[in-house]
């Protein structure tokens, strides 16, 4: 069994965090009497927004987390990356709430985690020495003892 103890534990987050989200966003559509869409409330657009924003990213960092750590190994600084983007994430939904600066470095965060992640899964593929062999495939005969 292969256990990915740095990608499980980041998904985990993720999954926590999401639903943080969904709460958030069925907190204020409740407040503001807005059970189907976003009602051109600005509030549940902000709540809906940050939301969507962090599902469009997650799938890319997830899975780029597990592959790099498949490929790689676990290390300090890949644990590093997956908690950054979660407290990435906390920073932009903040900010889309009106916390200053919260979503710029949100946003900053989450693109240089995924930049981070991307190069180090290229360098993993394209830097990894590869040995080719060939194996000679020799014709056996049965020859029939008299």
């Amino acid at each position: 069994m292969i256990l990915l103890p740095i990608s499980l534990t980041i998904a985990a987050g993720a999954t926590l965090l999401n639903l943080w989200l969904t709460v958030r966003v069925g907190r204020v559509r409740t407040r503001e009497n807005i059970f189907v869409g976003d009602g051109g409330n600005e509030a549940v657009i902000r709540r809906m927004r940050a939301h969507s924003n962090f599902v469009e990213n997650s799938a890319f960092v997830l899975i780029l987390l597990a592959l790099v750590e498949l490929g790689i190994g676990s290390s300090l600084w890949l644990w590093g990356a997956g908690a950054l983007f979660l407290v990435g994430r906390i920073l932009h939904a903040l900010g889309m709430d009106g916390m200053k600066g919260g979503r710029m470095a949100g946003t900053v965060i989450t693109i240089v985690t995924q930049l981070g992640l991307a190069i180090t899964a290229m360098l993993a593929v394209y830097l990894t020495p590869v040995s080719f062999s060939s194996t000679a495939v020799t014709e056996t005969i049965a020859v029939e003892a008299r």
